[in-house]
């Protein structure tokens, strides 16, 4: 997997048929509608098809013998067919809708919910349009399938067995060309799956990459317009557009070259039959009717095969499609619930012991043997300069990383023996860049959580100074856009705080929670904080020496080790580097104001 999210050729390999299949666990449980989906498509074109043996039989009644009281009787016939036909046809499409949707619906929600369960570390490597266009733009496309290829397919090839059988039954010798021209179609088809596929995924894969330009114009579109940057998003975007338009030409290419094999193949064959056949009739080995219904039976036959090169065009794009889905699929949890769950109440107290910590894809351990105890009810702030490692350090806590040695331990107990759901309710966690949602004040606030009352809403709004949502149009229920956009960067921080106190969560990270509010907002939310933090473990990342001032004691991280460990005051009389790191945060506090 690369960083845009495409995959080598060797992926596209994998049988068309195997990949598709794996959607049984999802088409089995609407297998009636699709079962009777493919019954009443492939009745239809049953049905369909013998209407070219009733004509034969016209021309060789009613019309050689001049008895039109016989045609009463098979013109009934080729009525009741073509009733059958067009009630077949209804039933199909709506079987179509309930199983398709169905499957795709069901589909939809796994997927989304297996990229809720994925660590953080996945989504730090997959682009978010990557994620997005598997979700939509794939998922349209195996709806498709499902609903319309997948039952022509079968059904159309029904078709041409039944009409080939049909063929060598009135005449072996035509029917015998026509069988013999399936043989180059055969090969042909196999390197136009081949090619088709390919062309297909490439497609696909640079969808995702538009996707991932679009959303990111949209959500940075004040930086673009402040930095007046347009015309050069504005030309990275062309220039992937530009790609996605030649892959769709190259894929067109490659299904029209197919689809003109597909249409002239059948009419070189047309022309042989009918000179054959009207040969075999003047010499009287086949009759005239015989000759017609071989004839209208072969024109049945020309339509199922010119559409083949759709169908299997619309097959190789859902095989593709349910290729690039299943690499979701496939990626395994890395933090998950321990298979034995430590399930009992743990105290407060947050022991880094021995924490080393490197990403994925690097060689390089980011933390070195972090040693850090924090009391029950201790407030510690951390501090360090940039690149230090101390976000990476507060993401232990909660999980959203794992540890790569040593242990992170909550009351004594490692975090990865606790349930998630357990470990994520014992533990909140405030980020520096605040993130909302597209939804009220009010769910923002909660996201669902269950026992919260509106007390517990309004302690957490007053902690964190957020009061200026009772000021918007709508109170907590206003909605506040995507990505909280419609509000400022303090607001949308203050948010984010009330977030992570309401309820008192028993221990509490801030990843520098303040960084936005103006000097009077600080001062205020800290003086609301320090009630708060009293009865709570908390671990504060600080760059301010104003935040440091709400910790009972100050740890600094420095090359990814704790270097010193004490009260504000101690730090400052025998650490130079600590006095060193707050002289100049407060230097550049200094050039800000």
């Amino acid at each position: 997997m690369t960083k845009t999210g495409h995959t080598d050729d060797a992926a596209v390999q994998v049988s068309t048929v195997a990949t598709l299949l794996r959607l049984r666990k999802w088409a089995r449980p609407h297998r009636r509608a699709i079962i009777f989906m493919f019954a009443s498509a492939c009745g239809a074109m049953i049905a369909q098809s013998l209407v070219p043996l009733v004509i034969g039989r016209v021309v060789d009644g009613p019309i050689r013998h001049h008895d039109t009281a016989g045609l009463w009787g098979l013109a009934g016939v080729a009525m009741l067919l073509g009733i059958t036909e067009a009630g077949l046809f209804f039933a199909r499409r709506r079987a179509m809708a309930i199983s398709a949707l169905g499957v795709a619906t069901d589909l939809r929600r796994d997927l989304y919910a297996h990229v809720q369960r994925l660590p953080v570390s996945f989504h730090d490597r997959w682009p978010s349009g990557q994620l997005l266009s598997r979700l939509t733009t794939d998922l349209s496309t195996l709806r498709r399938f499902i609903g319309l290829a997948a039952v022509f397919l079968l059904a159309s090839t029904l078709t041409i067995v039944v009409v080939v059988a049909m063929l060598l039954t009135i005449q072996v010798w035509l029917g015998l060309i026509v069988l013999a021209s399936m043989i180059p179609l055969m090969i042909g088809t196999r390197r136009f799956e081949l090619r088709y596929s390919r062309d297909a995924r490439r497609a696909q894969d640079l969808t995702g990459d538009l996707a991932t330009s679009v959303e990111e114009s949209a959500l940075g579109i004040r930086v673009i317009k402040a930095f007046g940057r347009r015309a050069h998003v504005l030309k990275g975007f062309s220039a992937d557009a530009a790609r996605l338009r030649g892959a769709e030409l190259t894929k067109i290419r490659t299904l029209g070259l197919f689809w003109a094999v597909l249409e002239g193949l059948p009419q070189v064959v047309l022309a042989l039959v009918t000179v054959g056949g009207v040969y075999a009739a003047a010499h009287g080995v086949i009759t005239i009717g015989q000759l017609v219904a071989f004839v209208a039976l072969y024109l049945q036959l020309v339509w199922p095969i010119i559409m083949l090169g759709w169908l299997l065009a619309l097959t190789e794009e859902a095989a593709s499609a349910c290729r690039r889905i299943f690499e979701v699929l496939d990626t395994e949890p890395t933090i998950v619930d321990p298979l034995e769950p430590v399930v009992a109440e743990t105290g407060t107290t947050l022991v880094f012991e021995d924490v080393h910590f490197r990403f994925a894809d690097s060689d390089v351990d980011v933390l070195r043997g972090v040693d850090l105890e924090l009391r029950a009810g201790e407030t510690m702030a951390l501090v360090g300069s940039v690149g230090s490692g101390k976000t990476t350090l507060t993401a232990l806590v909660p999980r959203l990383y794992d540890v790569t040695g040593g242990r992170v331990l909550i009351g004594g107990v490692d975090v990865r023996d606790l349930r998630l759901d357990q470990l994520r309710h014992a533990v909140t966690t405030a980020f520096e860049d605040a993130t909302l949602f597209s939804a009220s004040v009010y769910e923002n606030l909660t996201l669902g959580r269950a026992g919260v009352t509106e007390e517990d809403v309004r302690e957490a709004i007053s902690v964190a100074q957020a009061d200026f949502v009772y000021d918007l149009p709508f109170g907590l229920e206003t909605r506040i856009g995507e990505q909280g956009l419609s509000l400022s960067g303090g607001q949308r921080q203050r948010l984010a705080l009330a977030r992570a106190v309401l309820g008192r969560p028993r221990v509490l990270v801030l990843d520098d929670p303040l960084s936005a509010l103006d000097v009077h907002t600080e001062s205020q939310v800290e003086e609301a904080l320090r009630r708060v933090l009293a009865g709570t473990t908390a671990l504060v990342v600080a760059h301010r020496p104003s935040t440091v001032m709400l910790a009972d004691r100050v740890a600094m991280l420095a090359d990814g080790r704790i270097a010193a460990v004490g009260t504000h005051s101690e730090l400052l009389e025998r650490v130079p580097a600590y006095r060193l790191l707050l002289a100049q945060t407060s230097e550049l506090e200094g050039v800000g104001t």
